[in-house]
């Protein structure tokens, strides 16, 4: 079998950072995803399952609410190696498109003090693994990265 293009990604030179994993047609339409990384692959921990599904509902929460991109978000969810996150987005974009977005949502997600949205039995089928502190802390990690964006954190290791 071939190799996904996900695999063929060098992980033991990725940066923390915004990439495009791929750009699917479907119809006339264009997928963009993104990989957004937010933990460097071999080199730091992972993120542990309760931040991770804490900022999976705080960052859906707020991408499919945003008056601009909520008609767009397709997809928002964590990677199984827990070292970042895909976003979907309906149309061919670039990272620099979406950095006004994610630092907006990582800004939302660190400054959140609240109940979790959909962080209840009835809405979520592991509503108890949630770790509200250690995502802020994530996502302000993260956020720092959006805000230093460089070309070495938008584009993939050659």
């Amino acid at each position: 079998m071939e190799k996904i293009a996900s695999f063929t990604v060098d992980h033991l030179r990725l940066l923390p950072g915004l990439y495009v994993s791929r750009r699917d047609k479907i119809g006339a339409e264009t997928v963009t995803t993104f990989d957004l990384r937010m933990t460097r692959p071999n080199a730091e921990p992972v993120m542990n399952t309760a931040e991770v599904h804490t900022l999976e509902h705080l960052g859906a929460t707020y991408l499919r609410n945003d008056p601009t991109w909520k008609d767009r978000v397709i997809y928002f969810g964590p990677m199984g190696c827990r070292t970042g996150f895909y976003l979907l987005v309906a149309g061919d974009h670039s990272p620099e498109d979406l950095l006004p977005l994610l630092r907006d949502t990582f800004r939302f997600i660190a400054a959140f003090d609240g109940p979790v949205p959909g962080a209840a039995a009835k809405d979520c089928g592991n509503y108890l693994d949630m770790n509200l502190p250690m995502a802020r802390y994530h996502a302000q990690r993260y956020l720092a990265v959006l805000e230093a964006a460089a070309p070495e954190t938008l584009r993939y290791p050659e």
